[in-house]
């Protein structure tokens, strides 16, 4: 496209100056002719690629070249800048040379040409070396393009590789558990998302159920995704990591608690100490539920810290609702976090979700808002999947064309009615 609209402009220039013939040619940082564009049609490629490199290297074109200076030839019988070729096609008496230099560096030359001496003034030569000058910010600004596009495509390929990652770290099998059924939804709002979730097995048979949002946006957050991901599932499971471990986290004050499952919720309390000292400095939390379900009694003990509280419905509607009873995780070295204690009965659903999903905006800038996602999850409903695809058709359609401005993340777990 810019060779095209070079070869117009050296078109235009040849008919504002009356000239006959003419020559574009475009320079590397070294100086090395990386396009010519001339008015001649019936040279020959191999006739062109004489006729540059003669030219530019003593001609007027090339004194121009190491001048950096407008070169006007009234005659060129008279005047030693002249480059006379053997077997030249057609015959010159003036010649007009203007540098396309920008920031002091030469990007490239135009050169005029005509049969008749004192063809080009001095108000000529003005009037090509100011517009030589816009030449040489258009063509600079090209090449900008061209690097921030190769750049771009580059930084989209390493974004792609990060969010194929990312996934990677998203349970690519949901565990199948007898009379349970466990439903989710996934839309990051970029390449990669600082939302996630997990649903895991845990040693004794218990499940894990987990779904945070990273703070900020982007790459950083969605390094720190992988990260508060793997922490929980280490904790929880009664590994070591680097000197961290289970058995170094406080006791629990509720002595009632069965003891894996409590070891096994502290596991939020490991995360938040070994982000907030390991990683303090870079000041990055998660809101973050984690729930260690029993699936024979449907005893659901969790932590909220600082999530979006999740809600059990039952077949009339909203039960309960999990609010947070302790800090966003990875912020305060030694926090506190209460572990609760819930039951899913036959029939209950819980749906866990993050603020992308009451946040969501409009075409016209409205919110979603919580009071309509209530709503749509009081209604009576079947299924796990059923009542993500409900949410998912509404909030979709509410979004519309709009950019999605964060992460939407959702998670169900329905404890089916008894055969």
């Amino acid at each position: 496209m810019l060779i095209k609209i070079l070869q117009k402009t050296l078109e235009v220039f040849a008919g504002l100056t009356g000239a006959e013939k003419g020559s574009l040619f475009l320079l590397d940082r070294k100086g090395a002719v990386i396009e010519s564009i001339l008015t001649r049609s019936d040279a020959t490629p191999e006739q062109r690629s004489k006729l540059i490199g003669h030219v530019l290297d003593k001609g007027l074109a090339g004194w121009v070249r190491r001048h950096h200076e407008v070169g006007l030839i009234v005659d060129t019988k008279e005047d030693d800048r002249w480059l006379d070729l053997p077997d030249q096609p057609y015959t010159v008496r003036s010649a007009l040379a203007v540098p396309i230099v920008r920031d002091e560096k030469l990007l490239g030359l135009l050169t005029l040409l005509h049969t008749q001496t004192g063809h080009f003034s001095k108000e000529t030569a003005e009037l090509m070396k100011m517009i030589a000058g816009q030449i040489a910010i258009a063509l600079e600004n090209a090449r900008l393009y061209a690097k921030l596009s190769n750049y771009s495509k580059a930084l989209n390929a390493e974004l792609e590789k990060g969010k194929k990652i990312q996934r990677d770290f998203l349970p690519a099998d949901i565990p199948q558990i007898p009379g349970w059924e466990i439903n989710t939804c996934f839309h990051p709002a970029r390449q990669v998302s600082g939302d996630f979730y997990d649903v895991f097995m845990l040693p004794g048979n218990y499940v894990g159920l987990v779904i945070a949002d990273v703070c900020d946006k982007g790459v950083g957050s969605a390094l720190y995704m992988a990260l508060f991901r793997s922490l929980i599932r280490v904790f929880s499971g009664q590994i070591t990591l680097g000197g961290w471990s289970v058995t170094k986290s406080r006791q629990d004050k509720n002595e009632a608690l069965e003891a894996d499952v409590a070891r096994m919720l502290q596991a939020v309390s490991l995360t938040n100490d070994y982000i907030s000292e390991e990683h303090g400095q870079d000041v990055m939390f998660a809101t973050l539920f984690f729930g260690v379900l029993n699936p024979v009694s449907g005893d659901l003990s969790f932590i909220n810290g600082g999530h979006e509280p999740p809600c059990i419905i039952g077949p009339s509607g909203i039960k309960q609702s999990l609010k947070a009873k302790g800090h966003v995780v990875g912020v305060i070295t030694g926090a506190e976090f209460e572990i609760q204690q819930t039951r899913l009965e036959y029939g209950d659903i819980l749906i866990a979700y993050t603020d992308g999903v009451t946040e969501a905006l409009s075409p016209q800038n409205i919110l979603f808002t919580k009071e309509r996602f209530f709503t749509l999850i009081g209604a009576p409903v079947a299924s796990a999947s059923e009542l993500i695809e409900r949410i998912k058709t509404h909030l979709f359609r509410h979004i519309d064309n709009a950019p999605q401005f964060d992460d939407i993340t959702m998670l169900a777990v329905h404890r089916k009615p008894k055969e």
